[in-house]
């Protein structure tokens, strides 16, 4: 046991120039912290945080610097503080050794890796106090789903269907209503349909970023979602949620006036059917190396609704 974590530390030392430029100037395993709350994924939770914003505002320069000090704030708090520590303390509990989400070659988590994970987190939720009230309470229920997600005895993460209601609500409808709430503007109709339309897409989603880690999540008892439904149902359940989600947003298009915009929505649409028909096709035959692409190909899929949206909702 002590001889793989020695062997996993060190891949995870030495796997790129960028990882041995870490730990060359953080000492210790100072880098392995930052590294377990998965940098790489920032961006993507930038964007989607962000997008919430953009909704409330649009995309006029001179709206979106009007309240732009506290829209960085909660950028950075739910991003950094909020995001990157859920994802540290689901690593302190899970001790992955394989490839995991937005990190690969995990190195060893550290001793205080959980301790460190709640404080960044509860930093970050006394700060949100300054903010609107909706954001403070969202990165709140937030932060109790994180603990609740990943901490023993209750760890909902191992419990199929338990998973999947917390990302959905949690990074689908809360992430961008937080973002909404930072503007301090009432949240529309509209609005609502279109922040709503996030929480089947991402529980179309979820089960796709677990396909790749079934053998994974089976060695340590992990009931997950996508363990419990099998990998073609787990596929067929993206297939339904993310009609679902366009639906929803197709229903939000029919209550702004009628334009040429919201034909912009069928490109998203078109782009997950693209990925998501294919690999329910040819999933029995796929390796997990094939499944992770499989991942990121939706992923790109969700970047593309994100920009349909905001071309059709907030130009």
């Amino acid at each position: 046991m002590a001889g793989d974590r020695a062997e996993q530390a060190a891949r995870a030392r030495t796997l790129n120039a960028w990882r041995r430029l870490g730990y060359r100037f953080m000492p210790g395993d100072s880098f392995s912290y930052v590294l377990h709350m998965r940098p790489a994924e920032w961006p993507i939770m930038a964007a989607h945080t962000l997008l919430g914003y953009l909704l409330a505002v649009g995309l006029s320069p001179a709206a979106i610097t009007e309240t732009w000090v506290p829209a960085l704030l909660g950028l950075v708090l739910w991003v950094v503080c909020l995001n990157g520590g859920t994802l540290a303390l689901n690593s302190a509990f899970d001790r992955d050794a394989g490839d995991i989400g937005y990190l690969s070659a995990p190195p060893p988590p550290p001793r205080h890796l959980a301790a460190f994970s709640l404080a960044l987190m509860a930093v970050g939720q006394g700060i949100a106090l300054l903010l609107p009230p909706i954001f403070a309470i969202a990165y709140g229920v937030c932060f109790v789903l994180s603990i609740l997600y990943s901490v023993p005895p209750l760890r909902l993460k191992a419990v199929a269907g338990a998973d999947w209601l917390i990302n959905m609500w949690g990074f689908g409808t809360l992430t961008p209503l937080a973002a909404w709430a930072l503007s301090g503007r009432p949240l529309e109709p509209w609005a609502l349909l279109v922040i709503l339309a996030f929480c089947p897409l991402f529980a179309g989603f979820y089960p796709l970023t677990q396909l790749y880690q079934f053998e994974e999540d089976r060695r340590r008892g992990d009931r997950t979602l996508a363990l419990v439904l099998g990998m073609r149902r787990s596929l067929q359940v993206a297939v339904a949620c993310t009609a679902a989600a366009f639906l929803l947003f197709f229903l939000a298009a029919a209550a702004l006036p009628a334009g040429p915009r919201q034909v912009l929505l069928l490109i998203p649409l078109a782009a997950w059917l693209a990925v998501l028909l294919p690999w329910l096709r040819k999933h029995a035959a796929m390796t997990p190396e094939q499944h992770q692409r499989g991942m990121y190909a939706a992923l790109r899929a969700w970047a593309l609704t994100d920009i349909a949206v905001l071309a059709v909702f907030a130009l």
